[in-house]
């Protein structure tokens, strides 16, 4: 276990670094950071003189093990834009994005996880058939249009929620949140129903099929001739054996929110990182763009990490495998 341990964390830092090396070419050679950070009247010594102070006249080579150097120890430079150190920016939006992630993440797997079983379990009730229609509309329109939707009719028409913006907001050390106040929660609603719906019906159809499978194996028809009660059959013996899949998608639609939450930002006007990143595109904030591809390829790193080693606790097989292989 350790040694896989070991080999996966030498897999993760080989991905940083071509993560780093993509994001730093991609952004280096695209528009002109320069002419968004002085006005027209600034002359061409300025402008040199500028460009010599944040070294971009050096060497790619140089000023990429610059990056990295500093990346490594948690500094990812000035923003061209803000004029600020990028690791205070992307720490002041990312409370916002985790909360968030975490809430449509969280409305994702309890209704995907509860919907899925009863689809499995009563697979031919109207009810059912009412689900899996309803999950066609997670899957088919796209999350703007789902945002803008929401908007119009609790915000709008009906005036229950609010439209935009996080609430009020409240600081504990170094993270503001919005869950301790009421109007904070209102405010999360929305955004996080719009983020989670596409990952809720693909966690309840990925749910509904493996169980669906799992309930045809002999194994649950011999738990069936032993006398099992349904209840033990249903979530001791096939819930649990459709879990693996289930974690494997969890994890990376985690990461995939955390990382594709621009547009539901956006529209919902929340300030988060991805927010952030838009306003960075716009003027070729390098240092802010860069760091922000290398945060969340941190975050996938980790979360694959994480789901491999689950692997081990939830299935058996991999145990037993594993410990074979080591004799």
């Amino acid at each position: 276990m350790l040694a896989f341990i070991l080999r996966r964390l030498g897999q993760s830092i080989l991905v940083m670094l071509v993560v780093a090396l993509i994001a730093f070419m991609m952004f280096r050679y695209v528009g002109d950071p320069i002419a968004s950070m002085v006005g027209q009247e600034a002359s061409i010594a300025d402008r040199d003189a500028l460009r010599q102070q944040l070294g971009l006249n050096d060497p790619f080579y140089v000023q990429f093990f610059r990056f990295i150097a500093n990346a490594v120890q948690g500094q990812f430079g000035i923003s061209y834009r803000l004029q600020q150190p990028v690791t205070e920016l992307i720490l002041s939006r990312l409370p916002a994005t985790i909360e968030l992630a975490f809430a449509s993440a969280l409305l994702a797997l309890v209704f995907g996880l509860t919907f899925g079983v009863f689809a499995a379990l009563r697979p031919k009730t109207l009810s059912t058939a009412a689900i899996m229609t309803g999950s066609l509309v997670g899957v088919s329109l796209p999350t703007f249009l789902i945002g803008i939707a929401l908007i119009y009719i609790f915000a709008v028409e009906l005036q229950w929620l609010p439209s935009f913006g996080r609430g009020e907001t409240v600081q504990i050390g170094w993270w503001r949140t919005g869950l301790l106040t009421e109007s904070g929660l209102r405010s999360l609603i929305l955004p996080a129903i719009t983020l989670s719906l596409f990952q809720m019906t693909l966690i309840m159809r990925l749910v509904r099929a493996e169980m669906l499978e799992v309930l045809r194996t002999d194994y649950i028809k011999f738990a069936k001739a032993r006398g099992l009660s349904s209840r033990a059959i249903n979530f001791g013996h096939a819930l649990k054996n459709t879990l693996v899949p289930v974690i494997t998608i969890t994890g990376l639609q985690l990461g995939s929110v955390i990382a594709f939450a621009i547009i539901t930002e956006t529209v919902f006007q929340w300030p988060g990182v991805g927010s952030l990143f838009i306003n960075s595109v716009a003027v070729v904030d390098v240092p802010v763009m860069a760091a922000y591809l290398m945060f969340i390829a941190f975050v996938f790193v980790v979360i694959n990490l994480t789901v491999d080693i689950l692997y081990y606790v939830v299935d058996p097989r991999l145990r037993i495998g594993g410990t074979a292989r080591g004799h």
